[in-house]
């Protein structure tokens, strides 16, 4: 546990939305998140590191352990965005913005391999697979969790 980082309680509330953009980039305020009450020691269900949080590494080109690294040393969410803008593969504010589109449109469904997955993760909410995006899911997913605890 770190004591110099402070975040959310991931026990007690949801991250913040993966559409939420900080310095444009969708998944940065989540993965900050989760980054950040892992270190706190509250991180609960959730996963740091996880695929979703990889769709951003990966765009940028860095790893989930130099991120870390950053959090750790009580960097804010505004300072992670500046730091991904200077570590990693360089990018555009358009294509930031582009890259950040594209993940908030994703839909599993869409993909052979992740169908099936997806199919299971929206039955419990009566969701539309072929309708929802990855980032409704979440979203819908977080609030339920959030009900059942209340």
């Amino acid at each position: 546990m770190n004591n110099k980082v402070k975040g959310k309680d991931l026990t007690k509330e949801a991250p913040r939305s993966p559409r939420m953009r900080i310095g444009g980039y969708a998944i940065l305020a989540r993965t900050y998140d989760k980054c950040s009450a892992l270190l706190a020691g509250n991180i609960g269900e959730y996963h740091f590191d996880c695929p979703l949080d990889n769709m951003l590494f990966g765009f940028k080109g860095v790893k989930g352990d130099d991120f870390k690294a950053e959090v750790e040393k009580g960097a804010t969410d505004q300072e992670m965005a500046r730091w991904l803008d200077n570590h990693g593969d360089k990018k555009t504010p358009e294509e930031v913005k582009a890259w950040s589109d594209e993940a908030e449109a994703t839909n599993p469904y869409d993909n052979p391999e992740k169908r099936e997955w997806f199919e299971e993760q929206v039955k419990p909410h009566r969701l539309d697979p072929a309708k929802t995006t990855l980032f409704d899911w979440l979203e819908v997913d977080d609030k339920a969790s959030y009900q059942k605890a209340a």
